[in-house]
């Protein structure tokens, strides 16, 4: 049988904490809280996560550098930032920092859930019959394991990504040589809508351009004006046996 995957929820609102603590264990979540930033270092050192939803205005601190930390301590652990500010920038700055995705505040619960479901799915390993299932991808000395998300460089020396990062690579990475625009990669790597001034697309490039491009002086991604992105590079597919 399956675990329940364990979402802590970090908002200094308690009756924001309660109403999400009790809709996502009525929808088979194990749930933690916290309120401050001192509640989150504490369960974070003590608990095994698997999400976190993180309201950026804490009373004792600022949710973007709970986000770097958990970068720091725990990068495979998804985070979900929730936000009452209206600044486009504010929530480009939460993605440059690592964070899988944001919602602003106020939301439908179930636009979180579906959130926190997409999530999961883009972090945890590719669902197959065996795990062996995941193609196997090399392009310019890197070898992108599907089935593990294990990105090797051309040097031997693994790369670090973000569920996020991995599926937007993918969607590239199945799609050499095409100029795809960012609606394109946000519906094909997200399953959601770009807003109008959605620009998450542009910052998980970015990123991807800073974490291989340190393994690497070939041009992986080439914008291509009022076209959106092109993966510059040959790749082979290796298909599962």
């Amino acid at each position: 049988m399956l675990t329940s995957p364990h979402v802590l929820v970090v908002d200094d609102d308690l009756e924001i904490r309660k109403l999400l603590g009790r809709y996502l264990r009525e929808q088979g979540f194990r749930v933690s809280l916290a309120g401050s930033k001192q509640e989150f270092l504490e369960r974070l050192a003590t608990e095994r996560l698997d999400i976190v939803v993180l309201d950026v205005l804490l009373p004792d601190g600022s949710g973007l550098d709970l986000c770097r930390l958990l970068r720091q301590r725990v990068p495979h652990v998804p985070v979900v930032l929730v936000t009452a500010l209206k600044e486009e920038v504010d929530r480009i700055i939460g993605l440059e920092i690592g964070a899988d995705d944001y919602l602003g505040k106020p939301f439908n619960p179930r636009e979180l859930l579906a959130r926190l479901r997409a999530v999961l799915r883009r972090s945890g390993p590719a669902k197959g019959v065996s795990a062996g299932l995941g193609a196997v991808y090399r392009f310019a000395g890197f070898t992108a394991d599907s089935a593990s998300r294990r990105i090797t460089s051309p040097g031997g020396v693994d790369v670090d990504l973000t569920g996020a990062e991995f599926e937007l690579l993918r969607v590239f990475l199945d799609r050499p040589g095409r100029v795809l625009s960012r609606e394109q990669l946000l519906d094909h790597s997200q399953g959601r809508e770009a807003g109008p001034l959605d620009r998450s697309i542009d910052v998980l490039v970015s990123r991807l351009r800073r974490k291989l491009g340190a393994a690497t002086d070939e041009v992986l991604f080439k914008t291509v004006r009022n076209g959106g992105y092109q993966f510059a590079v040959a790749v082979q597919r290796d298909k599962p046996a």
